[in-house]
């Protein structure tokens, strides 16, 4: 479904991504693991073009391109086929959850405005918000915001959508409300690449999970493989860094 190759990218001098591939199967929940400054967030931006590599292609059902020198046609036609949630919501401030969610039908997929209405109210009531349609993000919650977000990406039906930390802006008490609606995105079948810390999520939820640190990844398998018989030291390192309890030891 989605392929891409030898993603790279560098901040001045600072390279952040090393010719990263990953390969995505219609249907699967990947979740992207590592410290901060691995390059996660940067080579997830990449996938959906809102930052430019320095080299790469990538791969989208029938589309195949050069992600440094991809058309805006072609962007254009990716990005039509996924969605992306933010780390901090990126919601218009002066528009109200229904019109943040239309916006995107009516403004990029020119759905006309009385369809795009009703679409926008099935996909908050689905994350739970039927009774916040015309609350202004300043009256919502962190976790009724990123909630808003998500509705924001179900609305356009994608193929997959890409989540960039979805709950590292939240109080902790407000996580298990966003975990629980991607977890009901997964059982649905929904496509997924996430970025995040939430280990009890990659554990139950990812189909496959991938370690990233420097730029590259150290190692991808099952959550199985990954959490209790990783391969690499760098990635045990990392684990029981992130989960203390648990007995690396090969």
């Amino acid at each position: 479904m989605l392929k891409v190759k030898n993603v790279s990218k560098a901040f001045k001098d600072n390279q952040v991504l090393k010719k990263v591939d990953l390969e995505v199967e219609k249907g699967d929940v990947v979740v992207i693991l590592g410290p901060s400054g691995s390059g996660k967030t940067t080579f997830l931006r990449c996938i959906d073009f809102l930052e430019k590599a320095d080299g790469g292609e990538i791969e989208f059902d029938d589309i195949k391109t050069d992600l440094n020198h991809a058309s805006a046609k072609t962007i254009e036609k990716i990005r039509k086929k996924s969605a992306f949630v933010f780390q901090n919501y990126n919601l218009f401030a002066n528009k109200t959850a229904l019109q943040n969610v239309t916006e995107g039908l009516t403004v990029a997929r020119k759905v006309p405005k009385a369809e795009a209405i009703e679409i926008a109210k099935k996909a908050l009531d689905k994350v739970g918000l039927s009774d916040k349609y015309d609350s202004y993000p300043v009256q919502l919650s962190g976790g009724q915001q990123q909630r808003v977000g998500i509705a924001r990406a179900i609305a356009v039906n994608p193929d997959i959508i890409l989540f960039d930390e979805p709950t590292s802006a939240l109080d902790p008490e407000l996580v298990g409300e966003v975990l629980k609606i991607m977890r009901e995105l997964a059982k649905e079948g929904i496509t997924m690449i996430v970025v995040t810390h939430e280990m009890k999520f990659a554990q139950d939820v990812a189909t496959k999970v991938v370690f990233m640190d420097g730029g590259v990844v150290v190692e991808e398998g099952s959550p199985k493989e990954i959490f209790t018989k990783p391969k690499e030291e760098r990635t045990r390192e990392f684990l029981m860094r992130i989960l203390p309890d648990f007995d690396y030891t090969i």
